[in-house]
């Protein structure tokens, strides 16, 4: 056995699943590096919490129909293609931002919808990638090492684009660092040329796979989960952050919760890749999000830069207990479903509908909160519930049972569902 085999715990890592971690690494630093820092930057032209809603509202409702879209064109072409395509709209959309400059704030809708387009194209072919190249004895440590590989990005990004933006003079810091998240989502088409190809053949199975969820539990309970999934993620993933530069009025202090926030995430994440076996998934998942839910307390009642660091600590020892073997669960649920071997894009983007939809409710609440009543009493109080949101999580998936399938195996040894499973870079 190699010392990678045992670092990693004896996994074999084949060429592909390598490379899709690699590429999944650059692509997290160059979001680290990025994206809390242009909630700052509209934060900055404009001090309106509503202008920050809508352009995060843009991005989660372009991210679903994009999903659609591109889940069909994975069916003609190589998912591989899709994947280049979502870089290259992420690309457009940094290039865009420092373009316009000053004139940010006037173009959100325009910013959000290319964000969102990217993130749509990019993440189904990643999705759809990563359920083809890992099996359920990788599972767990592709998406623990992820986690891994995003911390570590977590904690090089925001430090390194704090330090940098609050160096340089007017908008020359945001500048920079916007040109680095391009190069690397340059440098991440390259690697994705030394993918194998997938292609992907017959019908989009959409509507069936929606369907689906009347006949089968297990796909039920999680799509729902999915949905309050999002609705924590859809406001929590923008507001905290500037949160933080409101607090403080410091670009390095965001980079300084980033840093402490992944560093922690970064040995929570071995620990749970290493630790949480299959019989402890679900206590696992109620564990985590309890300590989600608690931490929003910190935010809600005299909020300070010391508290902010306590939580960006909680909810780095929180995320790797819920979403190692959450997301683990959501492909294994997948793989035992109806026809998974040929709708297992309709089922990518099925979930991702379901977290979007998520997202779409929670920052709408969002933008009726801080509209129709005071900022600095309707925030804390939407935080506190919509913050419920993955502790839920757990009384959907407790009765799931993987067990029970009518998968059968035909003579290739490919999966053959011939009838349907019946039985069941939030940080900153």
């Amino acid at each position: 056995m190699s010392k990678l085999q045992k670092l990693i715990g004896g996994v074999e890592v084949n060429k592909d699943l390598a490379l899709l971690l690699i590429i999944g690494g650059m692509y997290s630093l160059g979001i680290a590096l990025s994206n809390s820092f242009v909630n700052v930057y509209l934060w900055k032209q404009s001090e309106s919490f509503l202008d920050l809603g809508i352009y995060n509202l843009s991005i989660v409702i372009m991210q679903p129909i994009t999903f659609m879209i591109a889940g069909r064109w994975a069916k003609k072409i190589d998912r591989v293609i899709v994947f280049r395509l979502g870089v290259t709209f992420l690309a457009i959309f940094y290039l865009t931002v420092l373009l316009i400059g000053e004139n940010a704030v006037n173009n959100i809708v325009l910013l959000g919808g290319l964000l969102g387009i990217g993130s749509g194209f990019y993440w189904l072919s990643f999705n759809v990638l990563t359920f083809e190249i890992t099996e359920p004895e990788t599972r767990d440590f592709f998406n623990g090492f992820l986690g891994i590989m995003t911390s570590s990005a977590g904690m090089i990004g925001p430090i390194v684009a704090g330090f940098v933006i609050s160096r340089l003079a007017d908008d020359n810091g945001y500048k920079t660092i916007f040109t680095i998240s391009l190069g690397l989502f340059f440098c991440a088409v390259i690697l994705s040329m030394f993918l194998n190809r997938r292609n992907a053949h017959g019908r989009y199975l959409l509507v069936e796979v929606l369907k689906e969820r009347k006949r089968n539990l297990n796909w039920r309970m999680i799509t729902n989960a999915h949905f309050f999934q999002g609705v924590r993620e859809g406001t929590f993933i923008f507001v905290v952050g500037v949160l933080v530069f409101i607090t403080t009025g410091s670009e390095l202090a965001l980079g300084k919760f980033g840093l402490v926030n992944s560093a922690v995430a970064f040995v929570s994440y071995y620990l749970a890749t290493r630790l949480i076996t299959k019989k402890m998934r679900k206590k696992s998942i109620l564990a985590g999000g309890i300590l989600l839910y608690a931490s929003i307390f910190l935010l809600i009642f005299d909020l300070s830069y010391s508290k902010l660091i306590m939580y960006a600590i909680a909810i780095a020892i929180a995320y790797p207990m819920l979403l190692v073997p959450y997301v683990s669960l959501t492909y294994d649920v997948i793989g035992r479903s109806w026809n998974a071997a040929e709708a297992r894009i309709e089922y990518i983007v099925v979930r991702e509908l379901f977290l979007n939809l998520g997202r779409i409710t929670s920052i709408i609440l969002f933008i009726v909160s801080v509209t129709m009543f005071d900022e600095k009493q309707s925030i804390p109080i939407l935080l506190a519930i919509i913050g419920s949101g993955h502790t839920f999580i757990y009384f959907f998936i407790r009765k799931m049972n993987l067990e029970k399938t009518n998968e059968q195996i035909d003579d290739s040894g490919q999966k053959n569902m011939t009838e349907p499973n019946l039985v069941d870079g939030e940080s900153s």
